[in-house]
């Protein structure tokens, strides 16, 4: 008969610890100071105090399961006890600080010169032409690749990436003045939707406003380090465009039209806007391009909204701009993508072999597989006199 293993040790048992990641921050919670006491039994029971954030963490079952299930697996251990607390306000202002910085005023970090994060614009002439959908499915499509991908919903009227994800009565977690974003399908979200008092209340503001909501959205969000970042802006050339111009003029941006002429002249207009805030357009996506006829099968396909659309935007902003700026996918009309978005479940995720979440794939892959050109940027540059 063989001998009882012997009770487990602190080292041991902090070691495991620092496997579990907090599922807001996504760093270890030795590293973020939410463990508090631990005991160990002779018997090998092990006690863990976790301190939340705040008391309301919507995900503490979570962090709990995964603290039970990590000192679990210590050998000796033969029971785990996890109890919650929660942390002081100094402890918290220390969280924000180690997090973002002691700096009292806002900084946006995709904004720094040295930030590696791609940020991407999509944006469109006019609405109507599915370009939450086409962001929504481009971000979970990309965080399929194991990319770190955000979301940040800048259509503030119309903010439909929360119901498109799945999350819409979800609410972040606020750490002082410091957003979580809340995640989804592995993608880290945020909308001025979740932010409101109620879900039905209605966002009636001006540029400035709008502005500050921008800069909220991308500076008191914790992001942690992304390598992509997505942002659905509002249709149109309006206050939003003009200021993520000002605040990320690092901006991709991705212009979305449908294969109609009239959709496709004022896709044009909104591709001139970024140029002239200096922004580079990556390209451009046709959507709804073309139904696959129900009776002969898919090489049959039906231009129900005309054709063309995206070739002429992609042609008039290549030779106004002097770069080229391709047409990065086709999206054919399929009825599961629109169901997708009303369940929440992304047809990349729902249905990937359709045709319509090939395409979405394959334009995420062109997206985040080609290096980021220089013509059309500003570089922040300027001239010394000699």
């Amino acid at each position: 008969m063989s001998d009882p293993s012997p009770p487990p040790t602190l080292d041991r048992v902090r070691a495991a610890l620092a496997t579990v990641q907090d599922p807001e921050i996504k760093r270890p919670v030795t590293e973020l100071g939410m463990v508090g006491d631990v005991s160990i039994g002779d018997d090998g029971a092990v006690a863990v105090r976790i301190l939340l954030t705040v008391s309301g963490c919507p995900l503490k079952e979570t962090l709990t399961r995964d603290t039970r299930e990590a000192v679990g697996r210590v050998a000796g251990v033969t029971s785990v006890e996890v109890s919650l607390g929660v942390m002081t306000d100094n402890q918290r202002q220390g969280l924000r600080e180690q997090l973002k910085g002691a700096a009292g005023t806002r900084d946006i970090p995709f904004a720094r010169p040295g930030s590696l994060t791609r940020v991407l614009a999509i944006a469109s002439g006019k609405g109507g032409v599915g370009k939450s959908s086409v962001t929504v499915n481009l971000a979970v499509a990309m965080a399929r690749r194991g990319l770190a991908v955000g979301v940040v919903d800048a259509d503030v009227y119309g903010h439909s990436v929360p119901d498109m994800l799945g999350i819409g009565d979800r609410r972040p977690t606020q750490v002082d003045d410091m957003i979580m974003p809340v995640d989804a399908h592995g993608v880290r979200v945020i909308s001025i939707g979740m932010l409101k008092p109620r879900r039905d209340q209605v966002v009636a503001w001006r540029g400035p406003m709008l502005d500050r909501a921008l800069v909220q959205m991308l500076g008191d969000v914790f992001w942690g380090d992304l390598d992509v970042l997505l942002l659905d802006l509002p249709p149109g050339t309006g206050d939003v465009a003009i200021s993520l111009g000002q605040h990320l003029a690092n901006a991709e941006v991705v212009v979305v039209t449908t294969p109609q002429q009239a959709a496709a002249e004022v896709a044009e207009r909104a591709g001139t806007m970024a140029s002239m805030l200096h922004q580079r357009v990556g390209g451009v996506v046709e959507n709804m391009s073309y139904l696959p006829c129900p009776h002969c099968g898919p090489k049959h396909r039906l231009t129900v909204f005309g054709s063309g659309g995206g070739d002429r935007v992609a042609a008039t902003l290549t030779q106004r701009f002097g770069y080229d700026v391709p047409v990065l996918g086709r999206v054919p009309l399929d009825e599961r993508l629109r169901a997708g978005g009303d369940d929440g479940t992304p047809l990349v995720l729902s249905d990937p072999d359709t045709p319509a979440a090939t395409e979405l794939t394959a334009v995420a892959s062109s997206l985040v597989g080609r290096s980021r050109g220089l013509s059309g940027l500003q570089l922040g540059l300027s001239p010394v006199g000699r």
